[in-house]
């Protein structure tokens, strides 16, 4: 493991997983909450990913320019966002236009069919 991300298991599920997944998660609700397009998503997943590998490395001597550290980590980051995103975008649909709109699963929505 650490010749792959750069650092021991420990530190990249506390680094990589909870901290930097959580900051993930919630740039991807806050871009869908406000409507951006879902490509800055993946544009702020990436700067999230090099945060992540200086922290690795500031506080815990981690390999910093290790470039299978970065993919792994940016990868997981640029999914967990665009997953948050996609679920607060789904989530917006149906509460802000429930008349034209029903939940078709946790990820999507589909139209309603008129009554009558």
């Amino acid at each position: 493991m650490t010749a792959l991300v750069g650092t021991t298991l420990g530190v990249w599920l506390g680094v990589t997983v909870v901290i930097m997944g959580f900051v993930a998660f919630m740039t991807g609700h806050a871009l869908a909450n406000t409507w951006r397009p879902r490509w800055q998503v993946v544009i702020y997943a990436l700067l999230l990913g090099l945060v992540d590998r200086f922290l690795i490395w500031a506080l815990f001597r981690g390999t910093p320019w290790l470039l299978t550290g970065y993919v792994i980590d940016a990868a997981f980051l640029v999914g967990l966002g665009l997953l948050s995103y996609r679920l607060t975008e789904a989530r917006k649909m149906v509460t802000q236009y429930p008349w034209l709109y029903e939940r078709a699963g946790p990820l999507s929505w589909r139209a309603r069919k008129s009554a009558g």
